[in-house]
């Protein structure tokens, strides 16, 4: 014969509400938290060993793993993919070595307007500096401003490597002589100058003025 005692809920013991087969299992409210994430033990993200050593690449370790890189993800690309790879990349050497020429270039263009510009300024004071010459000639610069006057002109002049061509005895050279007169001379072999009558001057290679010479020719 049952006991009614039996029937009386036990005041403490936890009461179950519903069926017990609908009661969550502890697997079942871990997955309705989400889901679970791993966290990295290991690498760049962990700041593992692996962290580590990449930070410890060198330039040129940098540069082989790019490569390898690279490599790879051309390995998987097609022949019709390789192909224009390998076309943009040499047009983009190419437009690498026009680049380099372009800027050659223009130094060059810029340092051989430089000499022309004072190549321009030069010849334009070479009558002052010929006055020099004929005053000194004279005797006019041996002493006094002038002579200290016109040594500091004649240096600012060689700075720039200016120098004066012609000089009598020298075998005539059309390129920097201008024959003014030719004085049939006994005994001469050959083309020289017998006087200068104007010194010529050159500024480096560059021809300012042909020096104005008497030619000495055979008789």
């Amino acid at each position: 014969m049952t006991d009614p005692k039996d029937n009386v809920p036990n005041e403490d013991e936890p009461q179950v509400e519903g069926d017990a087969t609908n009661a969550a299992e502890p697997e079942d409210l871990i997955e309705a938290e989400g889901p679970d994430v791993e966290l990295p033990t290991d690498g760049p993200a962990a700041g593992g060993p692996a962290a580590d050593a990449e930070n410890d690449l060198s330039p040129e370790d940098e540069a082989l793993l790019a490569d390898a890189a690279r490599g790879i993800a051309e390995d998987k690309l097609s022949p019709e993919d390789r192909d224009l790879v390998a076309e943009m990349r040499a047009d983009m050497l190419r437009a690498q070595a026009e680049l380099v020429n372009f800027r050659k270039r223009v130094e060059r263009d810029r340092e051989a307007n430089r000499e022309v510009a004072i190549a321009e300024v030069v010849r334009a004071l070479l009558p002052a500096l010929d006055d020099l010459t004929r005053a000194e000639a004279h005797g006019d610069l041996a002493e006094g401003p002038m002579q200290v006057i016109g040594q500091k002109i004649r240096g600012g002049f060689e700075k720039f490597k200016l120098v004066q061509i012609g000089e009598k005895g020298e075998s005539f050279d059309p390129n920097i002589h201008e024959a003014i007169v030719q004085l049939p001379t006994p005994g001469a072999t050959g083309q020289t100058v017998a006087d200068v009558v104007e010194p010529g001057y050159k500024l480096g290679e560059r021809v300012l003025r042909a020096a104005k010479v008497a030619v000495a020719v055979p008789a």
